[in-house]
Formats: structure tokens, C-alpha cells, sequence
């Protein structure tokens, strides 16, 4: 078996994350590669959340309708689940919680309660599911005791004690389960991997990038990247501020890159509403900009911890009036890091908002990549040194004018919301206003472009297309249908289309897009910029994201036609 799925089902409050985080470290450095997704209900206790743990012998980095080990630590905990049970998944936790199933399939009552008695009852039970899981997939114990140590060791050496004997009972019970996962381990794996989430992978880029300032108010599944740069503000000098509204932070943002630093802001879709006013700002005082916006099921609060990829609309057309911006959006978690590092090096060399698109999906995800080397990677600002009757917005052949900041050089630093001459100054004339237009919108002429990652057969009949998140799910469902015709042409750079765009698309046959929305919205943009359209709209709207086993059926059901 390549890869074994592993689904936890317990109600907010109960310990999942001490489970997510402590297991996805031993199966790293037990030579695992693993891949975690995350279910979330909208409220601080209660409720069920469920989290898929996918362990393989290679990379892996989707999420898979199959529950090989279904472990319920809450009443109630199976219902949600009962389409993904099959005759051999194993279904186990306290007997009181296997009752709310009539799906065929293995149930082993475990002596959870019972076991952790003499400890304090349940307290405990998500370690001793930890060491349950140790066990089965023959991790190292005494790596885990040390992480244990590490992670309990502010509470005092009783509750260190407490759940080491937790974790031990856990692996004693995985003797009374009728399961024996045997994955081959990948002895090749390169040493200084490291798990991480899609939060941790754009805070990851964006410090790479050179932040120094984040302002933003706090809105799911966005507020993750605040705290992960508040949390290393100290070590790497990020100044972390959270703003009273989501408004204030984009202007905040502004000016600090007017002061000379390297700013951005997270936010979600409503939030990102809020900036539009400052978003058209930075277009017209021609400021850098980067903006993570995380995207999440609307319209209005929507479902607010679920998964979407219904703002690109929104990211595209923000803001009153015409002005450049750029988009990405990252579909695996390397993508993730560089494409934050890339926003910052975009937006100050073109001086226009960059928008990094992620949604809950990615964010709430976690991994595991190789080690990334940044030690060759510069950080250069385009910033220019002011003299006497310098001119902020000069007309210039490439659009974009000298960017100067108060206080380095001799001149005087104009910025105007309203429209200006070449020296800052207002302006209602007709030839200038025209003249600043166009110079605005040619600034990304010389933009180079991230290509789309074509997977599969370079000689293609059909062609799938996505963008962002979709990326694992849809590579692996065209890897297990083996099929030479097929290819995937995954889109990072979302806007502007990449120059090769038509060129790829022209060579299929067949088109079929991949998107979380109900729309299509970014086959709509291609349609509208190449007049180009597709065979075939494969479309998920229901807050979840694409399962391989749907894709696979839904791509075979179009290729069949």
C-alpha cells in the first residue's frame, strides 16, 4: 500500500492539534512522507472537526475521500463521515461513540476512559492517541518522549510525567486493534526536512521576501500569517501591529512602504472588501503593496472555516478606477514560500499590489518538503536617492518612476490621491491626466511571467487547467488513470495570464477546468482575455475541497464523452 489514510473526529477543545502536531514530527523523522487536512467547524468548543492524516513511502500532498483508521474521540463524531466508511476501514474509540453508524465497517471499541482512569480520564486521550499511532506505523518512541519533554515541559515535570505514561498505554493499545500499517519508509529523504502548514509556508516566503511590518485585523482562515509574524517579529525585526479595522491596516501598510520598509497585510474575502478604498490608493500614488488575501466560502460570512476559491472576481477587480496589479496563487507549500518572497520583489519593482491568493484549505494544511536554501537569495530594493527638483511620478519609457522616500536625498518625496503632475503636485488637465494613466498602465510590460507547470503527457489530447489549491488532488487523480493524452497545466501566476497561456491551451483537443467556485471564475477570465473556452467545467462549491477519487471519476466521466 502506497499510502494509508488516517481520519481523527473529535469536537473542538478536545487535543487535536496536540495530535496533528505531534505525530506529523515522528513521522517525519521516523522517514515518513505525510500530508494533513483539516475539517473546522465555526465555533470554540463543541461541534465535530476532523482532521485527515495521509501517510505514504512517497510524496503525497492531497486529500483522498478514503478513512483506512477512523479514531472518534466525541459523540457523534461518525455521521459526517459515513459516505468515506467502507467494509474495510476500522472505525475505533470508546464503544459509546460507534453507535452512530449503520455503514458497514470495522468497529474495535477502545478502552480510552478505562485506561487513562487513575490520570484524570479523558485528559489525556489525545496523547495516548498519539502513542496509539506511534505504534502502529513504528515510529521511534524515544523521539517522542523528547517532544513530549519539550512541548509539556512549562507545565511542570507531573504533567510531563502524565502524559508520557499516556503515550505509553497508547501504544499498548494498538496491540487490540486488528491493523498493521506496513509502508515502506523512504530512506532517502533528504535530512533537514520539515513539516510545515500553508500558514507557516507564507510567513516562511514573506520574511525570505524581507517584511518588516505587517498591520492587519484579525479574520479567518488569514489571521494564522499575524500571528505566525508576530510570533518571529522579535528574532527577524517585524514590526506586528494589529490594526482597529481592516481598512486601517492596508493604509498602515502604505505607509510603510512610504517610510522604506517591505509591508504586507492577511486578511480574508470580507476584509479585503474593506480595502478596496486603499487598494485604489496604492494604484494611484503608484505604491508597492502585498496583500495575502485567504480565501473562504461567501457571499457575506459564508461558511468562515471552510475552503473556497471564490475571490479571484474580487482580487481582479477591487478598487474604483483602472490601475496594474498581479496575482499569484501557490498550489503546493514550496510554491507557497516562493511566491511570498516573489510578491515583495514584484510590488517594489513595479511599484503596483501584489495579491497572493490562498484559501483554508492550503493555510489549514500541513506537509512535509525538503530542506530550502535561502543563503543565495538577495533581497533588492528598488529605492532611488533623491536630489533637487526630483519627481516621483516621471514620465518615463517603462511606466515606472524613480521611487524615492523621505529623507534619503535632497528632494522632496510628493505623493497625491488625486491626479498629479510628474512632481506630486494636483492636477485637473486633461493631457497630464491622460499621460499618468497610460504610464500606469504600462508598467508591467516587462513583467516576467511564472509559466505554467504542465504535468503529465507533453503530447496531449486533453488538457486540464487549474489553479492554487487544486494542484495535489488533480495530480494525483491523473497519475492513477495512467493515461498518455492527459496533461494538467496548474496556473501560479493567475494575472496577468501568462504570455504562453493560449499557446498551451491551443494544443488540447479537450479542456476541462478545475475550479472551487460555482462560476468557473477563472475560465471566465480566460474566455474573456483569449476567447478561449472550455469543453468541459468540473466545479465544487460546497465548502470542501476536491477529493482525488471525485476527480478521478469526474475527469474519466468528461474523457469518456
Amino acid at each position: 500500500m502506497k499510502s494509508y489514510s488516517v481520519v481523527l473526529s473529535g469536537e473542538a477543545g478536545q487535543g487535536l492539534k496536540t495530535i496533528e502536531t505531534l505525530f506529523m514530527k515522528l513521522l517525519r523523522q521516523s522517514g515518513y512522507h505525510a500530508f494533513m487536512t483539516k475539517e473546522l467547524m465555526s465555533r470554540v468548543r463543541g461541534g465535530n472537526n476532523t482532521t485527515e492524516l495521509r501517510i505514504s513511502s512517497g510524496p503525497v500532498y492531497a486529500f483522498t475521500d478514503r478513512i483506512d483508521l477512523l479514531i472518534v474521540l466525541g459523540k457523534k463524531g461518525i455521521r459526517r463521515l459515513e459516505k468515506r466508511l467502507s467494509p474495510d476501514s476500522l472505525v475505533t474509540g470508546e464503544s459509546g461513540h460507534l453507535d452512530d453508524t449503520g455503514v458497514p465497517c470495522r468497529k474495535v471499541p477502545l478502552p480510552v476512559q478505562e485506561s487513562l482512569a487513575d490520570l484524570g480520564g479523558t485528559l489525556y486521550a489525545n496523547t495516548l492517541v498519539s502513542g496509539l499511532l506511534c505504534a502502529l506505523f513504528s515510529c521511534n518512541p524515544e523521539t517522542a518522549y523528547s517532544l513530549i519533554s519539550t512541548q509539556f515541559s512549562k507545565k511542570g515535570a507531573d504533567i510531563v510525567k502524565n502524559n508520557i505514561t499516556a503515550f505509553n498505554r497508547g501504544m499498548k493499545l494498538a496491540k487490540t486493534l486488528p491493523l498493521r500499517a506496513v509502508i515502506e519508509k523512504d530512506t532517502s529523504a533528504e535530512a533537514g526536512s520539515k513539516a510545515l502548514s500553508g500558514t507557516e509556508a507564507v510567513g516562511i516566503g514573506a520574511l525570505a521576501g524581507g517584511c518588516n511590518f505587517i498591520a492587519s485585523y484579525p479574520m479567518s482562515p488569514g489571521t494564522g500569517v499575524l500571528a505566525f509574524m508576530a510570533s518571529h517579529a522579535d528574532k527577524y525585526g517585524v514590526i506586528a501591529e494589529q490594526a482597529e479595522d481592516e481598512l486601517s491596516a492596508l493604509n498602515m501598510e502604505l505607509g510603510a512602504w512610504y517610510a522604506g520598509a517591505r509591508a504586507m497585510v492577511t486578511t480574508s474575502g470580507g476584509g479585503f472588501a474593506l480595502m478596496t478604498e486603499a487598494l485604489s490608493l496604492a494604484g494611484c500614488i503608484e505604491s508597492p503593496a502585498v496583500i495575502h488575501l485567504a480565501q473562504r466560502p461567501g457571499p457575506a460570512t459564508g461558511l468562515p472555516t471552510r475552503t473556497e476559491q471564490g475571490d479571484l472576481n474580487l482580487a481582479l477587480y477591487a478598487g474604483h478606477g483602472d490601475f496594474p496589479r498581479v496575482i499569484y496563487a501557490p498550489g503546493t507549500l514550496q510554491e507557497g514560500i516562493e511566491l511570498a518572497r516573489r510578491a515583495f520583489d514584484t510590488a517594489d519593482e513595479f511599484q503596483v499590489p501584489v495579491i497572493l491568493l490562498t484559501d483554508q484549505y492550503f493555510l489549514d494544511s500541513e506537509g512535509i518538503i525538503p530542506k530550502m536554501d535561502f543563503a543565495h537569495t538577495s533581497i533588492r530594493q528598488h529605492i532611488t536617492e533623491t536630489a533637487p527638483g526630483y519627481r516621483r511620478y516621471a514620465l518615463t519609457p517603462s511606466g515606472i518612476s524613480p521611487r524615492g522616500i523621505p529623507g534619503y536625498g535632497k528632494g522632496i518625496v510628493r505623493v497625491d490621491s488625486d491626479e498629479h503632475t510628474e512632481e506630486g503636485l494636483i492636477t485637473e488637465d486633461a493631457d497630464v491626466r491622460t499621460a499618468m494613466t497610460d504610464k500606469r498602465m504600462k508598467k508591467l510590460a516587462e513583467l516576467q511571467d511564472i509559466e505554467p507547470v504542465l504535468t503529465g503527457s507533453r503530447d496531449y489530447d486533453t488538457l486540464v487547467v487549474g489553479w492554487g489549491s487544486t494542484y495535489g488532488a488533480v495530480c494525483e487523480a491523473l497519475e492513477r488513470q495512467g493515461r498518455k493524452d492527459i496533461a494538467f497545466a496548474h496556473f501560479p501566476q493567475v494575472y496577468p495570464l501568462p504570455k504562453s497561456t493560449k499557446a498551451i491551451l491551443s494544443r488540447a483537443k479537450r479542456r476541462i477546468l478545475v475550479e472551487n467556485n460555482v462560476t468557473g471564475q477563472f475560465g471566465n477570465l480566460i474566455r474573456q482575455e483569449l476567447l478561449m473556452d472550455f469543453n468541459a467545467r468540473i466545479l465544487k462549491y460546497n465548502g470542501m475541497q476536491f477529493s482525488v477519487e471525485e476527480l478521478v471519476q469526474k475527469i474519466g466521466e468528461v474523457v469518456q464523452l
